[in-house]
Protein backbone atom coordinates (compact mmCIF):
# COMPACT_ATOMS: atom_id res chain seq x y z
CA UNK A 1 0.00 0.00 0.00
CA UNK A 2 1.62 3.28 -1.07
CA UNK A 3 1.55 6.38 1.11
CA UNK A 4 -1.67 8.36 1.26
CA UNK A 5 -0.69 11.89 0.30
CA UNK A 6 -3.98 13.33 -0.93
CA UNK A 7 -4.60 15.31 2.25
CA UNK A 8 -1.88 17.72 1.11
CA UNK A 9 -2.88 17.78 -2.55
CA UNK A 10 -2.94 21.33 -4.00
CA UNK A 11 -6.34 22.91 -4.53
CA UNK A 12 -7.51 23.11 -8.12
CA UNK A 13 -5.23 20.29 -9.31
CA UNK A 14 -6.93 17.03 -10.38
CA UNK A 15 -5.86 13.78 -8.77
CA UNK A 16 -5.86 12.06 -12.14
CA UNK A 17 -5.07 13.13 -15.70
CA UNK A 18 -6.82 12.11 -18.91
CA UNK A 19 -4.86 10.44 -21.71
CA UNK A 20 -7.60 10.85 -24.31
CA UNK A 21 -6.55 14.21 -25.79
CA UNK A 22 -3.56 13.23 -27.94
CA UNK A 23 -2.25 10.25 -29.90
CA UNK A 24 1.32 11.57 -30.13
CA UNK A 25 3.59 14.49 -29.30
CA UNK A 26 3.01 15.62 -32.89
CA UNK A 27 -0.64 16.25 -31.97
CA UNK A 28 0.54 18.50 -29.13
CA UNK A 29 2.82 20.43 -31.48
CA UNK A 30 0.16 20.79 -34.19
CA UNK A 31 -2.47 21.96 -31.70
CA UNK A 32 -0.16 24.60 -30.20
CA UNK A 33 1.06 25.82 -33.58
CA UNK A 34 -2.51 26.24 -34.78
CA UNK A 35 -3.85 27.87 -31.63
CA UNK A 36 -0.93 30.27 -31.08
CA UNK A 37 0.27 30.62 -34.69
CA UNK A 38 1.52 34.23 -34.59
CA UNK A 39 2.78 34.24 -31.01
CA UNK A 40 6.52 33.94 -30.29
CA UNK A 41 7.59 30.36 -29.65
CA UNK A 42 11.40 30.09 -29.44
CA UNK A 43 13.97 32.89 -29.17
CA UNK A 44 17.75 32.60 -29.39
CA UNK A 45 20.66 34.89 -30.29
CA UNK A 46 18.34 37.77 -31.13
CA UNK A 47 16.05 35.77 -33.44
CA UNK A 48 12.49 34.67 -32.64
CA UNK A 49 10.42 31.99 -34.40
CA UNK A 50 6.67 32.12 -33.94
CA UNK A 51 4.59 28.96 -33.66
CA UNK A 52 3.61 29.00 -37.33
CA UNK A 53 7.25 29.23 -38.41
CA UNK A 54 8.26 26.37 -36.10
CA UNK A 55 5.50 24.25 -37.62
CA UNK A 56 6.47 25.08 -41.21
CA UNK A 57 10.21 24.59 -40.69
CA UNK A 58 9.74 21.27 -38.90
CA UNK A 59 7.45 20.14 -41.73
CA UNK A 60 10.27 20.87 -44.19
CA UNK A 61 12.75 18.93 -42.08
CA UNK A 62 10.32 16.00 -41.82
CA UNK A 63 9.90 16.08 -45.61
CA UNK A 64 13.68 15.92 -46.03
CA UNK A 65 13.95 12.93 -43.72
CA UNK A 66 11.17 11.08 -45.53
CA UNK A 67 11.88 11.96 -49.16
CA UNK A 68 15.63 12.57 -49.36
CA UNK A 69 16.93 10.17 -46.70
CA UNK A 70 14.09 7.68 -47.06
CA UNK A 71 13.94 7.16 -43.30
CA UNK A 72 11.07 5.08 -41.98
CA UNK A 73 8.92 5.14 -38.87
CA UNK A 74 10.91 3.82 -35.93
CA UNK A 75 14.36 4.70 -37.31
CA UNK A 76 16.61 6.45 -34.81
CA UNK A 77 18.11 9.92 -35.30
CA UNK A 78 20.61 11.56 -32.95
CA UNK A 79 20.53 15.29 -32.24
CA UNK A 80 23.75 16.66 -30.81
CA UNK A 81 23.80 20.40 -30.15
CA UNK A 82 23.22 22.96 -27.39
CA UNK A 83 20.14 25.18 -27.17
CA UNK A 84 19.72 26.70 -30.63
CA UNK A 85 16.63 27.34 -32.78
CA UNK A 86 17.68 24.37 -34.89
CA UNK A 87 16.99 22.02 -31.98
CA UNK A 88 13.19 22.23 -31.81
CA UNK A 89 12.96 22.36 -35.62
CA UNK A 90 14.98 19.15 -35.96
CA UNK A 91 13.30 17.41 -33.02
CA UNK A 92 9.73 18.18 -34.04
CA UNK A 93 10.55 17.35 -37.66
CA UNK A 94 11.97 13.98 -36.65
CA UNK A 95 8.91 13.18 -34.53
CA UNK A 96 6.60 14.21 -37.37
CA UNK A 97 8.45 11.75 -39.63
CA UNK A 98 7.79 9.01 -37.07
CA UNK A 99 11.44 8.73 -36.02
CA UNK A 100 12.81 8.03 -32.55
CA UNK A 101 14.94 10.91 -31.26
CA UNK A 102 18.20 10.05 -29.50
CA UNK A 103 19.17 13.16 -27.55
CA UNK A 104 22.95 13.43 -27.28
CA UNK A 105 25.13 15.60 -25.07
CA UNK A 106 27.39 17.75 -27.32
CA UNK A 107 30.24 17.39 -24.82
CA UNK A 108 30.37 13.60 -25.08
CA UNK A 109 33.75 12.06 -25.70
CA UNK A 110 34.20 9.94 -28.83
CA UNK A 111 33.96 6.84 -26.63
CA UNK A 112 30.60 7.97 -25.23
CA UNK A 113 29.33 8.91 -28.68
CA UNK A 114 30.35 5.57 -30.16
CA UNK A 115 28.65 3.66 -27.33
CA UNK A 116 25.39 5.58 -27.61
CA UNK A 117 25.23 5.51 -31.41
CA UNK A 118 25.98 1.79 -31.60
CA UNK A 119 23.60 0.95 -28.79
CA UNK A 120 20.71 2.91 -30.30
CA UNK A 121 21.46 1.99 -33.91
CA UNK A 122 21.09 5.50 -35.31
CA UNK A 123 20.59 6.01 -39.03
CA UNK A 124 21.06 9.78 -39.00
CA UNK A 125 22.56 12.53 -36.89
CA UNK A 126 22.16 16.30 -36.67
CA UNK A 127 25.35 17.70 -35.17
CA UNK A 128 26.73 21.18 -34.49
CA UNK A 129 29.84 21.93 -36.54
CA UNK A 130 31.75 22.70 -33.33
CA UNK A 131 31.65 18.98 -32.48
CA UNK A 132 31.80 17.48 -35.97
CA UNK A 133 35.50 16.64 -35.61
CA UNK A 134 34.54 14.20 -32.85
CA UNK A 135 32.15 12.44 -35.18
CA UNK A 136 34.84 12.19 -37.84
CA UNK A 137 37.04 10.22 -35.42
CA UNK A 138 34.48 7.43 -35.09
CA UNK A 139 32.96 7.59 -38.57
CA UNK A 140 34.56 4.31 -39.64
CA UNK A 141 32.21 2.57 -37.17
CA UNK A 142 29.17 4.19 -38.82
CA UNK A 143 29.78 4.16 -42.58
CA UNK A 144 26.11 4.33 -43.52
CA UNK A 145 24.66 7.03 -41.27
CA UNK A 146 23.26 10.21 -42.77
CA UNK A 147 24.98 13.32 -41.42
CA UNK A 148 23.51 16.81 -41.11
CA UNK A 149 25.82 19.57 -39.89
CA UNK A 150 24.57 22.90 -38.58
CA UNK A 151 26.39 26.05 -37.52
CA UNK A 152 25.47 28.25 -34.58
CA UNK A 153 24.09 31.11 -36.67
CA UNK A 154 22.19 29.07 -39.26
CA UNK A 155 18.72 30.22 -38.22
CA UNK A 156 19.66 33.90 -38.04
CA UNK A 157 18.82 36.37 -40.82
CA UNK A 158 21.41 37.43 -43.38
CA UNK A 159 23.92 39.08 -42.89
CA UNK A 160 23.97 38.26 -39.16
CA UNK A 161 24.10 34.56 -39.99
CA UNK A 162 27.35 34.93 -41.93
CA UNK A 163 28.88 37.23 -39.33
CA UNK A 164 28.10 34.93 -36.39
CA UNK A 165 29.30 31.80 -38.17
CA UNK A 166 32.50 33.53 -39.30
CA UNK A 167 33.28 34.87 -35.83
CA UNK A 168 32.65 31.48 -34.21
CA UNK A 169 34.84 29.69 -36.76
CA UNK A 170 37.66 32.10 -37.55
CA UNK A 171 37.86 34.57 -34.66
CA UNK A 172 36.92 32.45 -31.65
CA UNK A 173 38.24 29.31 -33.37
CA UNK A 174 35.47 27.18 -31.85
CA UNK A 175 35.11 24.90 -34.88
CA UNK A 176 38.04 22.46 -35.23
CA UNK A 177 38.60 21.31 -38.80
CA UNK A 178 36.71 18.20 -39.87
CA UNK A 179 35.92 16.14 -42.92
CA UNK A 180 32.53 14.46 -43.24
CA UNK A 181 32.07 13.56 -46.92
CA UNK A 182 28.48 13.57 -48.10
CA UNK A 183 27.17 15.50 -45.11
CA UNK A 184 24.24 17.86 -45.62
CA UNK A 185 24.11 21.34 -44.15
CA UNK A 186 21.07 22.06 -42.00
CA UNK A 187 19.93 24.88 -44.27
CA UNK A 188 20.28 22.53 -47.23
CA UNK A 189 17.89 20.06 -45.60
CA UNK A 190 15.23 22.77 -45.32
CA UNK A 191 15.68 23.75 -48.97
CA UNK A 192 15.42 20.13 -50.12
CA UNK A 193 12.50 19.45 -47.80
CA UNK A 194 10.58 22.42 -49.18
CA UNK A 195 10.65 20.86 -52.66
CA UNK A 196 8.73 17.82 -51.45
CA UNK A 197 5.86 17.37 -49.05
CA UNK A 198 5.75 15.99 -45.55
CA UNK A 199 3.49 12.95 -45.25
CA UNK A 200 1.83 12.62 -41.83
CA UNK A 201 2.68 9.30 -40.18
CA UNK A 202 0.06 7.20 -38.42
CA UNK A 203 1.22 6.98 -34.83
CA UNK A 204 -0.04 5.33 -31.69
CA UNK A 205 0.46 6.70 -28.23
CA UNK A 206 2.48 3.56 -27.32
CA UNK A 207 5.07 4.27 -30.05
CA UNK A 208 8.57 5.18 -28.90
CA UNK A 209 9.39 8.91 -29.06
CA UNK A 210 12.80 9.17 -27.37
CA UNK A 211 15.75 7.08 -26.32
CA UNK A 212 17.00 9.18 -23.45
CA UNK A 213 20.42 7.98 -22.32
CA UNK A 214 21.26 7.94 -18.65
CA UNK A 215 23.57 6.23 -16.22
CA UNK A 216 20.35 5.07 -14.59
CA UNK A 217 20.38 3.87 -11.02
CA UNK A 218 23.44 1.73 -11.75
CA UNK A 219 25.97 0.89 -14.40
CA UNK A 220 26.81 1.94 -17.95
CA UNK A 221 24.81 4.51 -19.90
CA UNK A 222 21.50 3.02 -21.05
CA UNK A 223 18.70 4.28 -23.28
CA UNK A 224 15.49 4.85 -21.35
CA UNK A 225 12.64 3.99 -23.71
CA UNK A 226 10.16 6.86 -23.48
CA UNK A 227 6.98 6.56 -25.51
CA UNK A 228 4.73 9.34 -26.73
CA UNK A 229 2.41 8.27 -23.89
CA UNK A 230 5.14 8.68 -21.27
CA UNK A 231 6.04 12.19 -22.39
CA UNK A 232 2.45 13.33 -22.96
CA UNK A 233 1.43 11.98 -19.54
CA UNK A 234 4.21 13.88 -17.80
CA UNK A 235 3.42 17.00 -19.81
CA UNK A 236 -0.24 16.73 -18.75
CA UNK A 237 0.72 16.06 -15.14
CA UNK A 238 3.01 19.07 -14.88
CA UNK A 239 0.69 21.31 -16.89
CA UNK A 240 -2.19 20.54 -14.54
CA UNK A 241 0.13 21.25 -11.62
CA UNK A 242 1.30 24.63 -12.94
CA UNK A 243 -1.77 26.03 -14.70
CA UNK A 244 -3.31 27.59 -11.57
CA UNK A 245 -0.32 29.94 -11.66
CA UNK A 246 0.09 30.37 -15.42
CA UNK A 247 -1.84 32.06 -18.24
CA UNK A 248 -2.07 30.54 -21.69
CA UNK A 249 -0.30 32.49 -24.41
CA UNK A 250 1.40 34.88 -21.98
CA UNK A 251 4.30 33.08 -20.30
CA UNK A 252 7.99 33.63 -21.05
CA UNK A 253 10.29 30.92 -19.70
CA UNK A 254 14.06 31.04 -19.46
CA UNK A 255 15.47 27.80 -20.86
CA UNK A 256 19.05 27.57 -19.69
CA UNK A 257 19.15 23.82 -19.18
CA UNK A 258 19.83 22.05 -22.50
CA UNK A 259 16.87 20.70 -24.45
CA UNK A 260 18.61 17.33 -24.76
CA UNK A 261 18.14 16.98 -20.99
CA UNK A 262 14.81 15.40 -20.07
CA UNK A 263 13.94 18.10 -17.51
CA UNK A 264 14.26 20.92 -20.03
CA UNK A 265 12.72 18.86 -22.83
CA UNK A 266 9.50 18.08 -20.97
CA UNK A 267 9.11 21.09 -18.67
CA UNK A 268 10.41 23.98 -20.76
CA UNK A 269 9.98 22.89 -24.35
CA UNK A 270 6.80 20.82 -24.36
CA UNK A 271 4.76 22.07 -21.40
CA UNK A 272 5.24 25.75 -22.14
CA UNK A 273 4.84 25.24 -25.87
CA UNK A 274 1.53 23.49 -25.22
CA UNK A 275 0.17 26.57 -23.40
CA UNK A 276 1.51 29.06 -25.93
CA UNK A 277 4.57 30.07 -23.92
CA UNK A 278 7.79 31.54 -25.30
CA UNK A 279 11.06 29.69 -24.66
CA UNK A 280 14.17 31.87 -24.38
CA UNK A 281 16.92 29.45 -25.35
CA UNK A 282 20.25 30.07 -23.61
CA UNK A 283 23.04 28.50 -25.64
CA UNK A 284 25.81 28.72 -23.04
CA UNK A 285 24.50 29.21 -19.48
CA UNK A 286 28.00 28.74 -18.09
CA UNK A 287 28.92 32.17 -19.42
CA UNK A 288 27.26 33.87 -16.47
CA UNK A 289 27.92 37.50 -17.53
CA UNK A 290 26.44 36.86 -20.98
CA UNK A 291 23.56 34.90 -19.43
CA UNK A 292 22.71 37.81 -17.11
CA UNK A 293 22.90 40.20 -20.05
CA UNK A 294 20.29 38.06 -21.81
CA UNK A 295 18.07 37.91 -18.71
CA UNK A 296 17.95 41.70 -18.66
CA UNK A 297 16.33 41.73 -22.12
CA UNK A 298 13.23 39.74 -21.28
CA UNK A 299 10.22 40.28 -18.97
CA UNK A 300 10.33 36.57 -18.15
CA UNK A 301 7.76 34.95 -15.91
CA UNK A 302 9.27 31.53 -15.16
CA UNK A 303 12.79 30.17 -14.89
CA UNK A 304 14.04 26.63 -14.46
CA UNK A 305 17.49 25.64 -13.29
CA UNK A 306 19.62 23.60 -10.95
CA UNK A 307 21.08 24.50 -7.58
CA UNK A 308 24.53 25.29 -8.96
CA UNK A 309 23.11 27.57 -11.67
CA UNK A 310 21.02 29.61 -9.22
CA UNK A 311 24.06 29.87 -6.96
CA UNK A 312 26.37 30.99 -9.77
CA UNK A 313 23.92 33.68 -10.92
CA UNK A 314 23.53 35.14 -7.44
CA UNK A 315 27.28 35.33 -6.96
CA UNK A 316 27.69 37.64 -9.96
CA UNK A 317 27.42 41.37 -9.04
CA UNK A 318 25.27 42.11 -12.12
CA UNK A 319 22.55 39.75 -10.87
CA UNK A 320 20.99 42.58 -8.86
CA UNK A 321 20.38 44.52 -12.08
CA UNK A 322 17.87 41.94 -13.40
CA UNK A 323 14.18 42.90 -13.33
CA UNK A 324 12.28 40.13 -11.53
CA UNK A 325 8.98 42.03 -11.32
CA UNK A 326 7.21 39.71 -13.80
CA UNK A 327 8.57 36.45 -12.40
CA UNK A 328 5.91 34.17 -10.92
CA UNK A 329 8.05 31.23 -9.90
CA UNK A 330 11.36 29.46 -10.45
CA UNK A 331 11.65 25.69 -10.53
CA UNK A 332 14.68 23.64 -9.46
CA UNK A 333 15.35 20.04 -10.39
CA UNK A 334 18.04 17.52 -11.45
CA UNK A 335 19.85 17.81 -8.09
CA UNK A 336 19.05 18.77 -4.51
CA UNK A 337 18.18 22.42 -3.91
CA UNK A 338 20.12 23.64 -0.92
CA UNK A 339 18.13 25.62 1.61
CA UNK A 340 20.74 28.36 1.72
CA UNK A 341 20.45 28.86 -2.04
CA UNK A 342 16.62 28.82 -1.99
CA UNK A 343 16.43 31.35 0.84
CA UNK A 344 18.93 33.68 -0.76
CA UNK A 345 17.15 33.44 -4.13
CA UNK A 346 13.84 34.41 -2.52
CA UNK A 347 15.47 37.28 -0.67
CA UNK A 348 17.14 38.70 -3.79
CA UNK A 349 14.37 38.10 -6.33
CA UNK A 350 11.28 38.25 -4.10
CA UNK A 351 10.11 35.06 -5.83
CA UNK A 352 9.93 31.44 -4.69
CA UNK A 353 12.03 28.69 -6.15
CA UNK A 354 10.13 25.40 -6.01
CA UNK A 355 11.96 22.10 -5.88
CA UNK A 356 10.68 19.11 -7.76
CA UNK A 357 11.96 15.60 -8.18
CA UNK A 358 12.25 13.34 -11.15
CA UNK A 359 14.54 11.14 -13.18
CA UNK A 360 15.02 10.28 -16.82
CA UNK A 361 13.20 6.98 -16.40
CA UNK A 362 10.04 8.88 -15.33
CA UNK A 363 9.99 11.41 -18.17
CA UNK A 364 11.08 12.98 -15.63
CA UNK A 365 8.65 14.44 -13.05
CA UNK A 366 7.53 12.37 -10.06
CA UNK A 367 6.96 14.94 -7.32
CA UNK A 368 6.82 18.71 -7.09
CA UNK A 369 6.17 21.39 -4.52
CA UNK A 370 2.76 23.03 -4.88
CA UNK A 371 2.47 26.43 -6.57
CA UNK A 372 -0.27 27.59 -4.18
CA UNK A 373 2.10 28.89 -1.50
CA UNK A 374 2.18 25.73 0.61
CA UNK A 375 5.61 24.70 -0.70
CA UNK A 376 8.35 23.68 1.70
CA UNK A 377 12.01 24.42 1.09
CA UNK A 378 14.07 21.26 1.48
CA UNK A 379 11.32 18.91 0.31
CA UNK A 380 10.30 17.67 -3.13
CA UNK A 381 6.62 18.24 -2.40
CA UNK A 382 4.08 15.54 -3.24
CA UNK A 383 3.49 13.26 -6.25
CA UNK A 384 1.98 14.79 -9.38
CA UNK A 385 -1.44 13.53 -10.61
CA UNK A 386 -1.87 9.83 -11.50
CA UNK A 387 1.36 8.98 -9.66
CA UNK A 388 1.89 6.50 -6.83
CA UNK A 389 4.92 6.53 -4.56
CA UNK A 390 6.13 4.09 -1.92
CA UNK A 391 9.31 3.74 0.14
CA UNK A 392 10.95 0.33 0.57
CA UNK A 393 13.59 -0.94 2.98
CA UNK A 394 16.39 -3.36 2.04
CA UNK A 395 13.95 -6.28 2.38
CA UNK A 396 11.47 -4.67 -0.04
CA UNK A 397 9.08 -3.93 2.80
CA UNK A 398 7.37 -0.57 3.06
CA UNK A 399 8.81 1.61 5.78
CA UNK A 400 6.75 3.51 8.32
CA UNK A 401 5.99 7.17 7.77
CA UNK A 402 9.00 9.22 8.83
CA UNK A 403 11.48 6.40 8.12
CA UNK A 404 13.90 6.40 5.18
CA UNK A 405 13.46 4.01 2.28
CA UNK A 406 14.14 3.69 -1.42
CA UNK A 407 11.64 5.74 -3.38
CA UNK A 408 9.64 3.70 -5.89
CA UNK A 409 7.17 5.19 -8.35
CA UNK A 410 4.37 3.97 -10.58
CA UNK A 411 2.49 6.02 -13.14
CA UNK A 412 1.92 6.63 -16.87
CA UNK A 413 5.16 8.60 -17.12
CA UNK A 414 7.37 5.64 -16.15
CA UNK A 415 9.54 4.33 -19.01
CA UNK A 416 8.98 1.04 -20.79
CA UNK A 417 12.47 -0.15 -19.91
CA UNK A 418 16.05 0.24 -21.13
CA UNK A 419 16.67 -0.15 -24.86
CA UNK A 420 17.73 -3.74 -25.59
CA UNK A 421 18.65 -4.29 -21.91
CA UNK A 422 16.11 -6.68 -20.39
CA UNK A 423 18.57 -7.59 -17.62
CA UNK A 424 19.02 -3.96 -16.57
CA UNK A 425 15.30 -3.30 -16.94
CA UNK A 426 14.50 -6.16 -14.58
CA UNK A 427 16.70 -4.57 -11.89
CA UNK A 428 14.61 -1.40 -11.73
CA UNK A 429 11.12 -2.28 -13.03
CA UNK A 430 8.68 -4.69 -11.42
CA UNK A 431 4.89 -4.71 -11.89
CA UNK A 432 5.08 -1.17 -13.19
CA UNK A 433 7.01 0.07 -10.16
CA UNK A 434 10.29 1.88 -10.85
CA UNK A 435 13.04 1.69 -8.26
CA UNK A 436 14.71 5.09 -8.37
CA UNK A 437 17.81 4.40 -6.30
CA UNK A 438 17.03 7.49 -4.22
CA UNK A 439 16.42 7.40 -0.49
CA UNK A 440 13.49 9.46 0.80
CA UNK A 441 11.25 9.97 3.82
CA UNK A 442 7.57 10.87 3.93
CA UNK A 443 6.95 13.52 6.56
CA UNK A 444 3.88 13.62 8.81
CA UNK A 445 2.36 16.28 6.56
CA UNK A 446 2.82 13.91 3.56
CA UNK A 447 5.52 15.98 1.88
CA UNK A 448 8.45 13.90 0.66
CA UNK A 449 12.10 14.67 1.29
CA UNK A 450 15.02 13.14 -0.58
CA UNK A 451 17.72 12.03 1.81
CA UNK A 452 20.24 10.86 -0.79
CA UNK A 453 21.09 8.36 -3.47
CA UNK A 454 21.67 4.84 -2.19
CA UNK A 455 25.05 4.59 -3.86
CA UNK A 456 26.18 7.99 -2.47
CA UNK A 457 25.29 7.13 1.11
CA UNK A 458 28.29 7.06 3.45
CA UNK A 459 28.48 4.34 6.10
CA UNK A 460 30.40 5.53 9.19
CA UNK A 461 30.73 2.88 11.91
CA UNK A 462 27.40 1.44 10.89
CA UNK A 463 25.63 4.81 10.81
CA UNK A 464 24.16 6.16 7.58
CA UNK A 465 25.45 9.59 6.59
CA UNK A 466 23.70 11.33 3.72
CA UNK A 467 25.92 13.68 1.71
CA UNK A 468 23.02 16.05 1.04
CA UNK A 469 22.61 16.68 4.76
CA UNK A 470 26.31 17.46 5.24
CA UNK A 471 26.40 19.69 2.15
CA UNK A 472 23.24 21.49 3.23
CA UNK A 473 24.84 22.50 6.54
CA UNK A 474 28.20 23.54 5.09
CA UNK A 475 26.56 25.55 2.28
CA UNK A 476 25.21 27.88 4.96
CA UNK A 477 28.73 28.97 5.91
CA UNK A 478 29.20 32.47 4.43
CA UNK A 479 32.70 31.61 3.26
CA UNK A 480 31.60 28.62 1.15
CA UNK A 481 30.64 28.94 -2.51
CA UNK A 482 30.13 25.24 -3.33
CA UNK A 483 30.60 21.98 -1.49
CA UNK A 484 30.40 18.26 -2.18
CA UNK A 485 30.65 15.44 0.38
CA UNK A 486 31.78 11.88 -0.29
CA UNK A 487 32.81 8.86 1.72
CA UNK A 488 36.46 7.74 1.81
CA UNK A 489 37.86 4.50 3.29
CA UNK A 490 38.90 4.48 6.93
CA UNK A 491 40.48 1.57 8.80
CA UNK A 492 38.62 2.30 12.03
CA UNK A 493 35.10 3.25 10.95
CA UNK A 494 34.88 1.79 7.45
CA UNK A 495 34.28 5.20 5.90
CA UNK A 496 34.54 8.83 6.95
CA UNK A 497 33.27 12.03 5.40
CA UNK A 498 35.48 14.08 3.11
CA UNK A 499 34.35 17.42 1.69
CA UNK A 500 35.49 19.26 -1.42
CA UNK A 501 35.00 23.00 -1.06
CA UNK A 502 35.14 25.99 -3.38
CA UNK A 503 35.78 29.11 -1.32
CA UNK A 504 33.69 32.25 -1.49
CA UNK A 505 35.91 33.88 1.12
CA UNK A 506 39.59 33.34 0.18
CA UNK A 507 40.54 33.65 3.86
CA UNK A 508 38.42 30.70 4.97
CA UNK A 509 40.55 28.13 6.82
CA UNK A 510 40.08 24.42 7.36
CA UNK A 511 40.03 24.89 11.13
CA UNK A 512 37.29 27.52 10.89
CA UNK A 513 35.17 25.30 8.65
CA UNK A 514 35.61 22.21 10.84
CA UNK A 515 34.66 24.23 13.93
CA UNK A 516 31.51 25.30 12.11
CA UNK A 517 30.71 21.65 11.34
CA UNK A 518 31.34 20.72 14.97
CA UNK A 519 28.57 23.09 16.02
CA UNK A 520 26.11 21.83 13.41
CA UNK A 521 26.76 18.10 12.95
CA UNK A 522 26.97 15.12 15.25
CA UNK A 523 30.39 13.52 15.50
CA UNK A 524 30.08 10.73 12.91
CA UNK A 525 28.66 13.15 10.31
CA UNK A 526 31.49 15.67 10.63
CA UNK A 527 34.04 15.85 7.80
CA UNK A 528 37.42 14.40 8.67
CA UNK A 529 39.09 15.73 5.53
CA UNK A 530 38.77 19.00 3.63
CA UNK A 531 40.09 19.53 0.11
CA UNK A 532 39.98 22.98 -1.46
CA UNK A 533 39.03 23.18 -5.12
CA UNK A 534 38.83 26.03 -7.62
CA UNK A 535 35.77 24.31 -9.06
CA UNK A 536 33.83 21.07 -8.70
CA UNK A 537 33.27 18.59 -11.53
CA UNK A 538 29.75 18.86 -12.91
CA UNK A 539 27.55 17.43 -15.61
CA UNK A 540 26.56 19.69 -18.47
CA UNK A 541 23.42 20.70 -16.56
CA UNK A 542 25.38 21.58 -13.43
CA UNK A 543 24.90 18.48 -11.27
CA UNK A 544 27.96 17.88 -9.10
CA UNK A 545 29.68 14.60 -9.96
CA UNK A 546 30.39 12.99 -6.60
CA UNK A 547 31.49 9.85 -8.41
CA UNK A 548 34.44 11.66 -10.00
CA UNK A 549 35.44 13.09 -6.65
CA UNK A 550 35.34 9.63 -5.06
CA UNK A 551 37.43 8.15 -7.86
CA UNK A 552 40.10 10.82 -7.54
Amino acid sequence: MSFSWYKKYPKGVPHEISMDSYNSIVDVVKEACTQYAEKPCFSNLGKTLNFREVDQLSDKFASFLQNELQLQKGDRIAIQMPNLLQYPVAMFGALKAGLIVVNTNPLYTTHEMEHQFKDSGIKAIVILANFAHQLEKILNHFPHINIIVTEIGDMLPIPKRYIVNAVVKYVKKMVPSYSLPGAYSFLETLEIGAKGSYRPVAMKIEDIAFLQYTGGTTGVSKGAVLTHKNIIANMQQARAWMLPLLKRGEEIIITALPLYHIFSLTVNCLIFMSIGGQNILITNPRDIPLFIKELKKWPFTVMTGVNTLFNALMNNPAFKEIDFSKVKVSVAGAMALQKAVAERWQKLTKTRVLEGYGLTEASPIVCCNPVDGTDQVGTIGVPVPSTEVKLLDENDQEVKQGEAGELCVRGPQVMQGYWNRPDETAKVLSNGWLRTGDVAVCQEDSFFKIVDRKKDMILVSGFNVYPNEVEEIIAHHPGVLEVAAVGVPDEHSGEVVKIFVVKKDPNLTEAELLDFCKEQLTNYKRPKYVEWRKELPKTNVGKILRRQLREK
